[in-house]
């Protein structure tokens, strides 16, 4: 259900406010006080209108070309990832390979949007995808739990981004979220948002993940999303995978409905991507119907909206193939993650 954007973010920028975004919601973390009265002060989740907005989009229907094109342009927004013990050097390059041109027999469909790995291997995958425009992501700030000090987070991310990482995933700590310590969580934000800087004044983009279904109510994913993106968070983003319950429809609605608000409210636009349990084309038009009926053009892009789902390439590139030969090929005509 579409919200309200807040009514009156107070009227002073604070000089630890991060990036342009958070420089005009004057005074939120001034003091832990301050940032608490800021983040409950949101309005409601309507969770009734909410599923009823979600399950009503879910039933549009894509056809013929349209459907040609979200499909190209969902392969193209997919974050193929493996973040496994048992990752290898080998693994890795061959899901760059996968990325770069996912259908080895048709060099028409697109690359997807970036490699995400542990940052022991982004250099493996810098070096596997250079020259390709696919990006190197790396997880980072002790995933998939968040729990570790603070120096050990900026080590994390400082070698993701000196192996090579375009894009940083963290993970907040739902423990100090939860307990109320929101300044605490907002300012380890800033500080991996600056651990994010390269030489040269580059940095990496830092895409905040949630664990959603670890968040107690849609009340506290609006908080969590408003206070990520007021820290510097350049996405949002749902899950890591690990646990439960990941992505679903209602949620990242409510993530939707948070970044609109806060471009009208900042003038600053923030992506999103939603992770963990998108295996199917019909998954996968469900959300590009979402994005579009909420945000409209401007996020329908690889730059402002990801899949975090690796499993759901093969399944885009059957249907792609169906539309183009008018067969079902079967998953033995699609190369083994």
């Amino acid at each position: 259900m579409p919200s309200t954007p807040p009514a009156a973010p107070p009227p002073a920028p604070t000089a630890a406010a991060a990036g342009p975004g958070a420089a005009r919601l004057a005074g939120v973390a001034a003091s832990d006080a301050a940032l608490r009265r800021f983040l409950h002060g949101l309005p409601g989740v309507d969770a009734v209108g909410l599923h009823a907005r979600a399950a009503a989009l879910g039933t549009r229907s894509i056809k013929t070309s349209a459907k040609a094109y979200a499909i190209d342009l969902a392969i193209s927004m997919i974050d193929l990832t493996t973040l496994e013990g048992a990752d290898t050097p080998g693994k890795v390059r061959s899901l760059c390979a996968k990325a770069r041109r996912p259908d080895p027999g048709d060099p028409t469909a697109p690359s997807t949007a970036a490699v995400c790995v542990y940052p022991d291997l982004a250099a493996t995958a810098r070096a596997a995808l250079t020259g390709s425009g696919v990006k190197v992501a790396a997880v980072a700030t002790a995933f998939p739990s968040g729990r570790a000090g603070l120096p050990v987070k900026l080590a994390d991310t400082a070698e993701a981004v000196a192996a090579g990482a375009d894009e940083v995933d963290m993970v907040i700590d739902r423990g100090a979220f939860l307990s109320g310590r929101y300044l605490e969580v907002f300012e380890t934000i800033q500080a991996v948002k600056a651990a994010c800087a390269r030489p040269g004044g580059t940095a990496a983009h830092l895409k905040v993940i949630f664990e959603t279904g670890e968040l107690g109510g849609y009340d506290n994913v609006r908080r969590a999303s408003w206070l990520a993106m007021a820290a510097g968070a350049d996405f949002i983003k749902t899950s890591t995978g690990k646990v439960a319950v990941n992505a679903t429809p209602a949620v990242t609605l409510v993530l939707l409905e948070a970044v609109r608000d806060f471009r009208a409210a900042t003038g600053t636009q923030i992506g999103v991507k939603p992770a963990g349990g998108i295996r199917t084309t019909k998954d996968a038009m469900k959300y590009l119907v979402l994005v579009n009926e909420t945000l409209g053009d401007d996020w329908l892009s690889p730059d402002w909206f990801r899949f975090g789902a690796s499993s759901l390439l093969n399944d885009l590139l059957m249907q792609r193939q169906k539309l183009t030969t008018g067969r079902y090929s079967g998953p033995d005509y699609v190369t083994v993650d």
